[in-house]
């Protein structure tokens, strides 16, 4: 057993500037930025609405679907803030299948990291230049957060990493949105101790230098239900849950209290149509309730070109190859009727 160093990769710092974010994009970034940061302080009542590929695995594809997404966003962004999900880095519960682009720019070929990097970046570039939309992306890997973080607006950190330190103290340094999921196991607690720690200063070792954060203020959490021990999936999107979850926040030292609700994987129970029910449910749920109203801050969707999924190699244009997610003409009316129901 042994690790072998194939090769030194490039710094965050030299892929950058090979691959730089335009000024016109940078401004575009900043106020886009700002306006998904007024969400999570209260400022602004707009309601977020994070969708799209559960697995970014092809460039042409994701961009063909962020410019469509943008067309919808003009409809609806005096309501809405539509945030495209571009994840890269996809976490495999027993190690094996499609890992993100960055590990294979090629899903039909052998990982390449470098390759992958370069993907990765220029793929986030050229969404934001095609479509005017900043994303949202997995941090799966701590080390990857300074390659993109000045093309990102917001970022999950997963079921399977909520637990883990790094993640939680690398969150603290973010300057934009971090997601905290509930673990897989469902319970609050781990992920509301998660928010608290990203949301305060740290210290540690960081590619090999010490660091020192200041905490992220917009640390939240991410309902994206559960797995008990029988391997059933538990739903936690329902009123009883958030407001659960709402006096868990209030009788802790967090700030703005926050919640996105995940309407596919455990909530689902990966029957990706129900993701239509359970949004109405959640906007329902917050007409109710001023204050799941206020706390509730946006939705997760999983939503392609082509509705399900595929296997590697099928070949089939805009449909995922990880987890099956909606249809553009079923997302396109859902996103609709968020905006009539928030």
């Amino acid at each position: 057993m042994s690790i072998e160093f194939i090769r030194k990769l490039p710094t965050p710092q030299e892929i950058q500037e090979q691959y730089p974010l335009p000024q016109a994009l940078q401004k575009i970034k900043e106020q886009r930025d700002q306006e998904i940061r007024d969400i999570f302080t209260g400022k602004s009542d707009k309601f977020l609405v994070i969708i799209g590929p559960c697995s970014a695995d092809n460039e042409e594809s994701v961009c063909d679907y962020v410019r469509r997404l943008s067309k919808v966003n003009e409809i609806v962004k005096d309501k809405l803030v539509l945030v495209p999900r571009i994840y890269t880095n996809k976490p495999r519960t027993t190690g094996e299948g499609y890992k993100g682009i960055i590990h294979q720019p090629d899903p039909e070929k052998q990982p390449d990291m470098l390759a992958g990097l370069i993907a990765m970046r220029k793929m986030h570039i050229r969404c934001i230049a095609e479509s005017g939309l900043t994303a949202a992306d997995e941090m799966l890997y701590p080390e990857n957060w300074e390659y993109v973080s000045d093309v990102l607006s917001y970022v999950a950190i997963g079921a399977r990493s909520v637990e883990d330190q790094q993640h939680r103290i690398m969150a603290s340094g973010f300057d934009v949105p971090a997601g905290m999921k509930n673990p897989t196991s469902g319970d609050f607690s781990v992920m509301l101790n998660s928010v608290f720690a990203a949301q305060h200063p740290h210290s540690f070792i960081h590619r090999g230098y010490e660091v020192s954060t200041t905490g992220n203020e917009l640390a939240h959490t991410v309902l994206r239900g559960a797995t008990n021990k029988h391997g059933q999936n538990k739903p936690n999107y329902h009123y009883e849950d958030l407001s659960r979850l709402l006096e868990m926040y209030n009788a802790r030292d967090i700030k703005n209290p926050a919640c996105v609700v995940d309407a596919n994987h455990s909530n689902s129970n990966k029957q990706y149509k129900q993701q239509v029910r359970i949004v109405e449910e959640v906007l329902h749920n917050r007409r109710l309730d001023s204050d799941i109203r206020k706390f509730v801050k946006g939705v997760m969707i999983e939503s392609y070109i082509e509705e399900g999924c595929q296997k590697v190699g099928d070949g089939v244009y805009g449909k995922s190859i990880t987890d099956p997610c909606l249809g553009w003409e079923e997302s396109e009316r859902l996103i609709l009727e968020i905006y009539k129901l928030v």
